[in-house]
C-alpha cells in the first residue's frame, strides 16, 4: 500500500456514479487517504467494450430504471430520472478539469453540483451556457469558463484523460483504482473499503 492518490473515474450520466462521489471521499478519509477525481467521456470506452447505455439495452434498461433510483434511495441521495438520458456531459467534464488545474476541491463541489442538477433537478446541464451557470454556484467566474470552454487545450484535456482512463482498463463509472487495484461499481465499495483495511487480500 501506499499513500497515492485513489483514482476516481465517473461519468455524469451514472447515477452509480452519482452516488459514487457521494462515497469515495469519506471512504478515503477514513484511511488517511486522498482522492483524484476523473470525469471521463463513457462512450468512448463503450465503443470498445460493445456495450450502450444501459437504458437503451433491452431487459436491462428496464432494471437500471427501477435500481438506479433504489440504489440512490438506500444511499439517502436525492435522485430524479432526467427526462433526457444519456445527455451530453462533454461540457460538464471539460469544465471540470479546467476548475481542478486551479483548485481540485472546489472541481469536487463543481461535480457535486452538476450531478444533482441532473441527477436531482432534472435540469439541462448539456449546454455550455447551462454549465457555466451551475459552476457559478460554486464561486466560478462565468465568462472565464465560458471563454475557457473554446478553448482547444480544454477540448482536447478530456479526450487525453478518458484515452488514459481506457489505456488503465477503466469501462464504465463508478470505476476506482487504489494502489493499483481496479473496482468496478458502486457495489464494490464496500470490497474496496475492506481492501484499504487489510491492505490487500
Amino acid at each position: 500500500m501506499t499513500d497515492s492518490p485513489i483514482e476516481f473515474y465517473f461519468d455524469f450520466n451514472s447515477p452509480y456514479g452519482y452516488v459514487g462521489a457521494h462515497l469515495i471521499d469519506n471512504i478515503a478519509e477514513r484511511y488517511d487517504r486522498k482522492t483524484d477525481w476523473y470525469p471521463i467521456s463513457l462512450g468512448v470506452a463503450f465503443k470498445i467494450t460493445g456495450m450502450k447505455p444501459m437504458s437503451d439495452i433491452p431487459l436491462k434498461g428496464e432494471y437500471f430504471e427501477i435500481d438506479s433510483a433504489r440504489v440512490c434511495r438506500y444511499y439517502g441521495v436525492d435522485y430524479l430520472k432526467p427526462d433526457v438520458a444519456p445527455f451530453s456531459a462533454t461540457a460538464a467534464s471539460r469544465a471540470f478539469y479546467w476548475i481542478k488545474d486551479k483548485d481540485p476541491g472546489q472541481a469536487k463541489g463543481f461535480a457535486m453540483a452538476i450531478y444533482a442538477a441532473a441527477l436531482a433537478k432534472n435540469e439541462d446541464v448539456s449546454a455550455p451556457s447551462s454549465v457555466v451557470k451551475i459552476a457559478a454556484g460554486v464561486g466560478i467566474d462565468q465568462k472565464e469558463l465560458l471563454d475557457a470552454l473554446q478553448e482547444p487545450d480544454i477540448k482536447q484535456r478530456l479526450v487525453d484523460e478518458t484515452d488514459g482512463a481506457i489505456k488503465k482498463g477503466v469501462f464504465g463509472s463508478p470505476f476506482v483504482i487504489a494502489d493499483g487495484e481496479p473496482f468496478f461499481g458502486v457495489d464494490r465499495f464496500e470490497i474496496l473499503d475492506e481492501w484499504l483495511v487489510t491492505e490487500g487480500f
